[in-house]
């Protein structure tokens, strides 16, 4: 047997991170390692420039119960020609003083909508990770500031052989149904357990203060998991 720390992470719209271009930011199927990381870190009141140390030793697994649907958001934005203003004291100085010369540009934001995962936490120090949830010190948000969760994570600490046992202990929300048994897929790294199929992702934090990320190789199993439905 072995201890997890597991709980549910639901909102209305989530933004799980991709390799992000200038124009494009994308979201992936379910948050990344760096994602649940930067969450746990935020309960617990570290800071961005804070130390990571002890939650990069964690080993984290996810259950995609809903992987929710595709939203894309449009963002316009004003750009000013490094030539037309020298050294300005603000932004807004700077697009006064070049407000003739000013170009107009489109980013993509995408979103998933509706999103349920389950997270399935083992290391050390998951009892002060798990107060933390309770009581985070900054606000949870699924990926963006704008995603934030739609009811409390409910973590607790349980008992099991494998991840997927400890998967069924997730509370899920009220409005999930009764007694619906989901056939969801597990991410997590290769235990040696499974056959894969295995996928490349983004999601090893490097450098936190440049976001400079490293590959690594995960696991996708799919099981049938029911959860534990609040009541």
């Amino acid at each position: 047997m072995s201890s997890y720390l597991v709980f549910s992470l639901a909102a209305s719209l989530g933004a799980m991170g991709e390799l992000a271009g200038h124009e494009r930011r994308g979201s992936l199927l379910w948050p990344g390692r760096s994602a649940l990381i930067g969450l746990m870190g935020a309960a617990l009141g570290i800071r961005r420039d804070g130390d990571f140390s002890g939650l990069d030793r964690l080993r984290i697994d996810v259950a995609v119960f809903n992987s929710g649907t595709a939203l894309r958001d449009f963002h316009t934005f004003q750009s000013v020609p490094a030539a037309a203003v020298k050294k300005p004291n603000s932004r807004p100085e700077a697009l006064m003083a070049a407000k003739d010369k000013l170009g107009t540009g489109i980013t993509l934001r995408d979103y998933r909508a509706g999103v349920l995962y389950g997270v399935a936490v083992q290391g050390d120090g998951l009892e002060d990770v798990q107060a933390a949830l309770h009581k985070p010190c900054f606000t949870l948000y699924l990926g963006r500031k704008s995603c934030p969760l739609s009811v409390p994570p409910c973590p607790k600490l349980v008992e099991a052989e494998t991840v997927e046992e400890a998967l069924e202990h997730v509370t899920v929300p009220t409005w999930f149904p009764r007694g619906m048994m989901a056939q969801i897929l597990v991410v997590g790294e290769p235990d040696g357990r499974g056959s894969g199929p295995y996928e490349t992702v983004h999601d090893l934090p490097l450098d936190r203060q440049r976001w400079h990320f490293a590959p690594r190789e995960v696991e996708l199993r799919s099981v049938s998991i029911q959860g534990r439905r609040a009541e």
